[in-house]
């Protein structure tokens, strides 16, 4: 890119040769904090935008899921923040009550010491520390990758406010009967010691083995966890089948056991499944339990806490993966085994802290009747209080909520919200708010267990806006406008904020939008894992590449609902996109781009300037709409293009002439390239806002782009005329370059040409500009053609290679190029011309090998027209 630094203004400030983020980041990142512009006021007159962060774990570290999170939630406030709305972005961090504990318990157990050996108090002060010390480093990641989140307002779930609104809404769900203790089966983590909640159970493909055991002479039943068939109190059958209904009401002898049990017809048993008879463990699976309450079974727990066997017999004190096949082996002695299939590929949970195989149990817990809850949530969404982005998502939505179980809210932990119940000596139970005092005297205990980390969670979108109480900040803020959030935890968080937000808040929704985007994964739309070795750490990208250009790759893969795929390859090409961006401001400022003083008339303005303040107002308009469409992959796309092919690739070139000529006319450009950059780095700004603050700044002299006004679509500067007459005139100077490059002639090369009808084709005022961009000089007396290009609209040129080009040597390198485009022509057709291929290949295949054929013979064409230009 030409620089010219005589046009220079003297006031103008000097960018550096390139871009490097390390020097710009931080310093840029720091200024904007120190300067307020992320703090929002709940005075202000202005319309309120308001987001409340999705808070990562205490112990969390930036991934690229994250990444992806805030990125999107940044575009979002920034852009808001620039069109004069009161935007709030409120962060936080969650407690996060298993990882947490299990983070202080591995260290006191390098120490040789556990929990116990502190006390509760003391483990909790402990966490306490660590959470001061070590807790909370995303928060630091986050101003890594440009958050404009309100720091000020930072919250934790278990400071003091939020522990209050916990302790309130427990009382105030407990008084209207929507919270009570029961025994039901949960998920349990022998490892952890804890009930777990659904999404901290992670199921896997695992390879097990199915045995089929003989209950009785007609009574096989299969199970892939043998040893809970020593707490079976039923063998059951579907009410309807022929086979079995003679047994129902009848007994059978649990072997190994000497127990008998009955035989009950219940229509949850497929008929169509395995032998057709299931064994029935109340006590060590939810759907036997649920057969085990209709049927009024016992329900018989057979193994403690930890996954030990409890059941008196020879298997008493074996863990449960040594009583297993103890048990199969026992029962193939007595010739009970009907069949064994190993390996056996099944379903099976485990604990996501610490990969314990999770087991059902049977446990007294908290919950939560959902019922009420979940109906209102749901009746959110159809009524359209909240609007689910993609709107497709919203049947998942309704499959969840429509269907919900009620809710274990009890941890087996000692960090969290500790359960505001205290029990008293002659079995009194007393729930205590956060204004009353628990009850003194002998005797009087509370419940030792803490509450789900989700259960504070929920309330987070009015919790952190000071609720219980009425705050400014409540009464400004809430509802908040958007969620932005994974797809993953629709249900697991998104239901919960919206069952506690319209309970706590009279029905008022907790959010206006939730926009869902999916997962990260590489670049084959393959799942990040470490046992891929496929995992990217968007950190190494920052370091790398910069904030911005992992931004850039992120964002540009985000659309509503979708996966997003990333690589390093496209992290680069973001980078790249940076670096033009900075070289084209850079070009500007050096020839003399300003943004000072009103825009010129139409009538002053050239073609060219008319054609891109025209693609500027329709970008800008487009670039609203897919904004508020959460298409933020379109969003960049548009962006991306209109940068680098619009205004970097062809506008900054066409001026290039004008800009050297001097006069009014390049006085006239150099306001128009000003503005034209300034409002594409205002676009830019929420995706990429460090580059686009550094150069902004030095192209406008403003304070920051940050609170700069965001661009307003200009309908009056929509010039189809210009863009039409512009349009052909990037078609004449593509196809001359192309030629050329067939013909082999260099890019810097100048060549003799004659250019005929173009007048005709409506450019005829642009031939300097034509020759300028190609290198064609004008023809003299002595010109002779001897290569010629016709394209449409009766555009001919005429080009004097003479002494340009080795016309021997070009038509080898066209021959041998000619043989190649052949050869891919001859195999495409071979597979194209046979039937079978045709028939049975995927119908992507064969339309990959048909576009292979046009592109080769494309190509074909191509070579044999410059063959011919040669000959002639």
């Amino acid at each position: 890119m030409t620089e010219r630094l005589d046009a220079r203004r003297p006031d103008a400030p000097t960018l550096a040769g390139q871009y490097l983020p390390g020097e710009v980041e931080q310093r840029r990142y720091e200024q904007w904090v120190a300067g307020g512009h992320f703090r929002a006021s709940a005075e202000s007159d202005k319309p309120p935008f308001t987001i409340v962060l999705p808070p990562p774990n205490v112990t969390g570290s930036l991934h690229m899921g994250h990444a992806l999170d805030h990125t999107t939630q940044d575009a979002l406030i920034r852009r808001k923040r620039m069109q004069g709305y009161e935007a709030l972005w409120l962060p936080g961090v969650d407690h996060a009550g298993i990882a947490t504990q299990n983070v202080v318990e591995r260290q006191l157990g390098a120490q040789g010491l556990s929990r116990h050996d502190l006390g509760r108090d003391a483990f909790v002060e402990r966490i306490w520390r660590w959470k001061a010390e070590s807790g909370g480093a995303i928060l630091g990641q986050m101003r890594r990758l440009g958050d404009s989140v309100d720091w000020e307002r930072e919250r934790f779930t278990m400071d003091e406010g939020l522990s209050r609104a916990v302790q309130t809404m427990f009382k105030a769900l407990y008084d209207d009967g929507l919270i009570y203790r029961a025994e039901r089966i949960i998920n349990w983590c022998p490892r952890c010691l804890t009930a777990l909640s659904d999404i901290e159970v992670e199921h896997t493909d695992d390879d097990g083995e199915l045995v089929s055991i003989r209950y009785g002479d007609e009574v096989v039943v299969a199970t892939t966890r043998a040893e809970t068939m020593l707490g079976d109190t039923a063998v059951a059958v579907h009410p309807d089948d022929e086979r079995y209904r003679h047994l129902i009401g009848t007994e059978v002898e649990l072997p190994l056991t000497g127990r008998r049990i009955p035989i009950v017809g219940d229509e949850h048993v497929d008929p169509t499944f395995g032998t057709g008879m299931v064994k029935v463990t109340p006590a060590h699976d939810p759907n036997d339990f649920e057969i085990g309450q209709r049927h009024d079974l016992p329900s018989r727990t057979i193994m403690d806490e930890r996954g030990v066997i409890t059941a008196h017999g020879p298997f008493q004190g074996l863990d449960r993966f040594e009583a297993r096949p103890a048990i199969v082996a026992a029962l193939r002695e007595q010739g009970l085994v009907v069949a064994e299939k190993r390996p056996y590929a099944h379903a099976v949970g485990h604990c996501s802290r610490c990969r314990t195989t999770v087991e059902p149990r049977l446990s007294l817990q908290w919950f939560v009747n959902t019922s009420p809850l979940a109906k209102a949530a749901g009746d959110a969404v159809r009524d359209g209080r909240v609007k689910i982005e993609p709107a497709e998502l919203a049947k998942r939505y309704f499959g969840w909520v429509d269907n919900m179980h009620d809710w274990c809210i009890s941890r087996q932990l000692w960090w969290g919200h500790r359960i505001p119940v205290w029990y008293g000596p002659a079995g009194e139970v007393v729930c205590v708010g956060p204004d009353e005092e628990p009850p003194a005297g002998d005797g009087w205990h509370q419940d030792e267990d803490v509450l789900d980390t989700w259960f504070s969670s929920a309330l987070w979108p009015f919790s952190t806006l000071g609720w219980p109480e009425q705050t400014p900040d409540l009464a400004k803020f809430y509802p908040t406008s958007v969620l932005v959030t994974g797809y993953d935890i629709l249900f697991f968080w998104v239901a919960r904020m919206m069952m506690f937000g319209l309970y706590a808040m009279d029905g008022r929704q907790p959010f206006d939008v939730v926009a869902l985007h999916g997962m990260v994964r590489d670049e084959h739309g393959k799942k990040m894992s470490k046992s891929f070795g496929n995992v990217v750490d968007p950190l190494d990208w920052i370091d790398r590449f910069g904030a911005d250009a992992t931004r850039f790759t992120l964002a540009r893969g985000a659309n509503p609902g979708g996966d997003v795929s990333v690589s390093e390859e496209w992290c680069q090409g973001s980078r790249n996109f940076c670096n033009k961006l900075w070289n084209a401001t850079r070009f500007a400022l050096l020839n003399g781009a300003h943004t000072q003083g009103a825009m010129p008339s139409a009538t002053e303005l050239s073609t060219v300037d008319r054609w891109i303040l025209s693609r500027l107002a329709h970008v800008t308009a487009e670039a609203d709409e897919q904004f508020e469409a959460y298409e933020f992959g379109k969003v960049c796309e548009l962006l991306y293009h209109f940068a680098w092919d619009e205004v970097c690739d062809w506008y900054v070139e066409l001026t290039k002439p004008t800009l050297a000529g001097g006069g009014p006319a390049a006085d006239t450009t150099r306001r128009v390239l000003g503005h034209v950059l300034d409002q594409l780095l205002r676009l830019l700004h929420p995706v990429i806002p460090f580059v686009t603050e550094e150069l902004w700044i030095a192209l406008t002299g403003g304070a920051t782009v940050t609170t700069a006004a965001w661009p307003g679509a200009d309908r009056e500067l929509v010039d189809a005329a210009a863009e039409a007459e512009v349009s052909t005139l990037q078609r004449v100077v593509t196809e001359i370059r192309r030629f050329r490059s067939d013909q082999g002639l260099r890019p810097t090369q100048r060549v003799v040409a004659r250019l005929d009808g173009l007048a005709g084709a409506g450019i005829a005022g642009h031939e300097p500009l034509i020759r300028s961009l190609v290198r064609l000089d004008e023809a003299g007396a002595d010109f002779q053609a001897s290569a010629t290009l016709t394209m449409p609209g009766e555009v001919c040129v005429a080009l004097d290679t003479r002494g340009s080009i080795d016309v021997a040597a070009e038509r080898a390198r066209l021959a041998k190029d000619r043989a190649a485009a052949e050869k891919e022509a001859g195999q495409a057709r071979t597979k194209l011309d046979n039937p079978a291929f045709v028939g049975k290949a995927p119908e992507p295949v064969v339309r990959k090998i048909r576009d292979r054929l046009a592109a080769a013979e494309a190509d074909l064409a191509r070579i044999d027209a410059a063959l011919e230009a040669l000959s002639s």
